[in-house]
């Protein structure tokens, strides 16, 4: 079979293996649950992209990015990677359908953000493609697998649980290695009380007084699960983790902003209920703005085992080459050990003979 693989891939005809349809269901403008700070600008997908599917697991840092969602200036993470794969694939930017689980947005990092991609041709193996990409990209994007999709697999409308960090530095002076990935706070946090306020987020709730209007939102459904909520303790860093199976624009950034006043010890803990029950945004602007972007990252999508299965006939999935040194034997030719010239150890080198002769023959 014709390898596709590499930088010259697109000018391979297609391989023998079916092409994956991705049409299917989700095909359809669809409300979901999008990503924590997303832009909620949900798009008609084209119902008739036929092509094989490639899913890719990446990691950044959002510090210099402008979030995911595609625009070139400022520069995002979903303009600067469809750059990289339609170099990688020698494919126009609008063949290629990339999308993203969540549409992160300015200065969010994320070290578990899945993708997907489409391509009229298969690999025998994504190795090349890998190395590839990873060398058109900056430092600070990575791809860390890629791997096929089923066709009824879509990034962002088959997860069905994203988890969260928020980091925060607790501590008078700032760990400088910190300051890109955790927000600081001098004032002294109550730990304990903010996990009994967190508590009250868990379950499914109206978070409509959590999430911030968008110039692009639709209709998305505001009703969302938190199956856990967590605040773990590691020295002078508070890591606020929380798992649900969506979450709107800022609304994770809005729930931290109010755990932290409640950490503070300005407003107890039952306020939490009290603000999702008016479902009114401008009810919890009397208490706390926005945490700021740079202490939150997207870990972690889930999605259901069938959903993540390779297709029939698809190349393995690669997480990456590791490179080897050869190792060379050291010989010394008999000429020189046992018949050196009248340079070589007698006279420029007086003594070389007889301590590589030791060395080798202790």
């Amino acid at each position: 079979m014709t390898s596709y693989g590499g930088i010259g891939a697109a000018a391979a005809r297609p391989s023998p293996l079916s092409a994956l349809n991705t049409s299917s269901s989700n095909n359809t403008s669809i409300m979901g649950s999008g990503g924590a700070e997303d832009s909620n600008n949900y798009t008609v997908l084209n119902p008739s992209v036929d092509g094989f599917k490639w899913r890719l697991l990446l990691s950044y840092d959002g510090t210099h990015y402008k979030g995911w969602q595609f625009q070139q200036t400022p520069p995002t993470i979903q303009c600067i990677l469809e750059n990289a794969l339609t170099q990688a694939t020698k494919l126009e930017r609008k063949d290629l359908h990339l999308v993203g689980a969540s549409r992160t947005d300015a200065g969010v990092h994320a070290w578990g953000q899945v993708a997907h991609f489409v391509t009229p041709f298969n690999y025998d193996c994504l190795d090349s493609i890998h190395a590839a990409l990873n060398g058109l990209l900056p430092p600070d994007i990575r791809v860390r697998e890629i791997s096929a999709a089923v066709r009824e697999f879509h990034a962002r409308f088959s997860a069905k649980r994203k988890t969260y960090h928020y980091k925060i530095y607790n501590d008078a002076i700032m760990d400088p290695f910190q300051r890109l990935y955790a927000y600081h706070i001098t004032h002294k946090l109550n730990a304990a009380v903010m996990r009994e306020a967190a508590n009250h987020f868990i379950g499914t709730h109206d978070f409509s007084a959590f999430v911030n209007s968008s110039r692009n939102d639709g209709m998305p459904n505001p009703v969302k699960t938190i199956f856990r909520f967590d605040i773990i303790e590691m020295g002078a860093l508070l890591q606020l983790e929380v798992e649900g199976s969506g979450f709107m624009y800022r609304q994770v950034r809005n729930m931290v902003a109010l755990l932290l006043q409640i950490g503070k010890e300005a407003i107890p803990p039952d306020c939490v209920p009290k603000i999702l029950a008016t479902r009114n945004r401008r009810e919890l602007a009397k208490y706390t703005l926005a945490a700021p972007p740079h202490g939150l990252c997207l870990v972690v999508v889930k999605y259901n085992e069938e959903h993540l299965r390779l297709p029939l006939g698809c190349p393995t999935a690669s997480l990456g080459r590791h490179h080897s040194i050869s190792k060379c034997k050291f010989t010394m030719g008999s000429a020189f050990l046992n018949e050196p010239s009248n340079t070589m150890g007698k006279t420029e080198f007086p003594g070389i003979q007889q301590k590589i002769l030791e060395v080798m023959h202790p």
